[in-house]
């Protein structure tokens, strides 16, 4: 078959879709030239799916706006104008969404750092506070928030009664709750 010959059957097909709701027609046209679409469709975007999912969303366009077609120049330029232009809608929504994607991306990492900076001067606030203890009631204090020793264990570690322990912890906790109590609701979120 000529280029001449090629051009004016695919010229009929057209119009036979577009007069007559041909789905032979059609279909004829979908199975002559999905592959060479593909494989024009596969200069835009590397994705051999995306490609047939471009062009056969061609396909489907072209038969949801048959009636409404307007063939200034020929059916084949139609098609191939139709793919380019899906490809490089593609290509533009890709870009956004990469550019979307990447922004999360920092915007989780900025997120990330500022917990991590949240966290650490909460540490920095705990250990200054823990630090005004005295030292009998901070190492009773870190045995049992820290090493997560019970009283009976602290007790016995430190050659003191159960009853002295439970002093002691009463009086550190009131201290720290003391000295954090402008940090307490973050402390409390974080730590315990």
């Amino acid at each position: 078959m000529t280029d001449l010959a090629n051009q004016l059957s695919i010229d009929n097909l057209f119009w036979r879709i577009v007069t007559k709701d041909d789905e032979k027609a059609f279909c004829s046209l979908f199975y002559n030239f999905f592959p060479s679409l593909c494989v024009y469709a596969g200069r835009y975007i590397d994705n051999k799916e995306e490609c047939e999912d471009i062009v056969q969303d061609t396909f489907f366009k072209i038969w949801r706006t048959r009636k409404s077609l307007e063939i200034t120049s020929s059916a084949r330029n139609l098609l191939v104008t139709t793919v380019k232009n899906s490809c490089i809608d593609y290509l533009r929504k890709k870009e956004v969404e990469y550019t979307y994607m990447e922004r999360q991306a920092k915007k989780e990492w900025l997120m990330y750092q500022d917990d991590v900076y949240s966290t650490m001067e909460l540490e920095e606030i705990i250990s200054r506070a823990l630090s005004q203890l005295p030292e009998n009631l901070r190492q009773v204090f870190e045995m049992n928030r820290f090493d997560g020793l019970t009283y009976a264990q602290i007790a016995e570690k430190q050659n003191i009664s159960v009853k002295t322990v439970e002093s002691y912890m009463s009086k550190s906790l009131k201290m720290m709750r003391t000295e954090l109590k402008d940090y307490l609701p973050l402390i409390l979120l974080f730590c315990w």
